[in-house]
């Protein structure tokens, strides 16, 4: 039985999904208005993972990851460029898009934009006025009266009077209240504006989520999920708007990923410890990204740093290692590897453990005397699999271990030539020639390995 942390009550449940055999899930995807840091990609790579897994389990999965285009960051960022907003969001879209393939991150089944939604968020705002939640102040905003909604602070555990003190409020805004949040925002000058009942403006970012999830899955569906920094105010806010505008419990589970945190210090520009994925890509493959950061249960801080990348390029070496020289073709799954995998993710999708698991299954197959075996391949192929639920083992043993991100420039040509004259050296006994040809190419992160047939090698990539 699958269980999963609910954020909103704060304990693990059993996972029973609103109709039998579906699940219906919305998690907010990325503001674009820069290149996604290594923060989104804990988070697309969590939730990649979680759908990946549900649907092996049988489950037949919705899966609707939103883009914001349109919000302050992306109109600020526009300004400052001289462009249209536009132009900007569909630049930042397509370095998103090469970005997550490159994690081997599936596509969602919808990829919904705010600004293709503005008459939904019109129509769940006319029904927050109809209900009575929201009001138009006075400098033409439109505001939720959180007030009006008794379950405000579920979700993160605050109290609405613990929120009032030390609340800043513009002297732009007319709030009635310091807690209230806006809805909808009065046009200003030279900013994308949208006609609505209220005077043209555009939404506020809130509403775009609420707006869009019940547009796509129902006003209530089984998953809602995204970084923990979204907790509050967004999605205590989202709750707020959609049962406010209608929903019995708008989302019946919340999913919360950890905190990524760079040598166990916050995450941030100003620390000059920010990394966009293209800059880690730069220098570890994809894929080794991707199985640092499944190492860890996803609820926990990740802490990134070089030394803990080099780990998880080191564990996963050691996974492709074990798979040289089997044919998996012909092999059959190992039940018990595979229930003892199904068991740790069944456990709110812990990763952490069932790529240990992983590890097992690679250290007996290291331990094989013949990798010609039935046994190696039944190993080997379930090995593979169960890799495959995880977006992990996707090259063959030869591709990712002579792979590497290239910055060295030497060439597979140049290595194979090199052992050669390396090979030449060892028949002439002239040993010192031969060392000096493997420390040329240890320079370059290029490991060898001599074996009965010959000398294989690899990067230490």
């Amino acid at each position: 039985m699958l269980t999963i942390y609910n954020s909103l009550t704060r304990q693990k449940e059993k996972f029973q999904p609103i109709e039998p055999g579906q699940v219906r899930m919305y998690v907010c995807g990325i503001t674009v208005y820069d290149y996604c840091h290594i923060g989104h990609a804990r988070m697309i790579l969590v939730f990649d993972m979680i759908v990946r897994y549900l649907r092996h389990r049988g489950y037949r999965v919705n899966y609707v990851r939103n883009i914001t285009d349109i919000d302050d960051k992306i109109i600020n960022r526009a300004r400052d460029n001289g462009e249209p907003f536009e132009q900007l969001t569909a630049r930042f879209i397509q370095a998103m898009n090469e970005d997550f393939s490159a994690l081997n991150v599936l596509a969602p089944d919808h990829e919904p934009r705010a600004t293709d939604h503005i008459e939904q968020i019109i129509a769940m705002i006319a029904r927050l006025f109809e209900n009575g939640y929201a009001y138009r102040a006075e400098n033409g905003d439109v505001f939720y009266d959180v007030s009006e909604f008794a379950d405000y602070g579920k979700l993160s555990g605050k109290h609405i009077d613990e929120l009032r003190v030390g609340i800043r409020v513009d002297v732009q805004e007319a709030k009635t209240d310091p807690v209230d949040f806006v809805l909808w925002k009065a046009a200003k000058p030279d900013e994308p504006a949208w006609d609505s009942p209220w005077g043209r403006g555009r939404p506020g970012w809130h509403i775009e989520c609420s707006a869009m999830s019940t547009h796509c899955l129902g006003a209530d569906f089984d998953i809602h999920g995204g970084g923990q920094d979204l907790c509050f105010p967004h999605h205590e806010n989202e709750i707020a708007q959609s049962r406010g505008a209608g929903s019995r419990t708008f989302a019946n589970l919340w999913i919360h990923n950890g905190f990524v945190r760079v040598d166990d210090e916050k995450m941030s520009k100003s620390l000059g410890n920010f990394f966009t994925i293209r800059e880690v890509m730069a220098r570890y493959l994809p894929e080794v990204i991707r199985f640092f950061i499944l190492s860890s249960h996803y609820r926990s801080p990740l802490n990134y740093s070089d030394s803990h990348l080099d780990e998880a390029r080191a564990g996963l070496t050691r996974l492709y290692t074990s798979l040289r020289d089997i044919d998996p073709g012909a092999g059959e799954p190992d039940g018990d590897y595979q229930a003892r995998f199904e068991q740790a993710m069944d456990d709110d999708f812990n990763s952490r453990a069932a790529i240990t698991v992983l590890h097992e299954l690679a250290g007996e197959i290291n331990r094989l005397a013949d990798k010609s075996s039935a046994r190696a391949a039944d190993l080997a192929r379930t090995l593979l699999q169960l890799g495959d639920i995880l977006g992990i083992l996707q090259l063959t043993p030869a591709e990712f271990l002579r792979a590497g991100p290239g910055a060295d420039g030497i060439s597979d040509a140049a290595i194979t030539r090199l052992i050669a004259q390396r090979a030449q050296a060892k028949a002439a006994k002239d040993y010192a020639a031969a060392d000096r040809l493997r420390a040329q190419l240890s320079e370059h992160d290029i490991i060898l390995e001599d074996g009965p047939e010959g000398t294989t090698w690899r990067r230490d990539n």
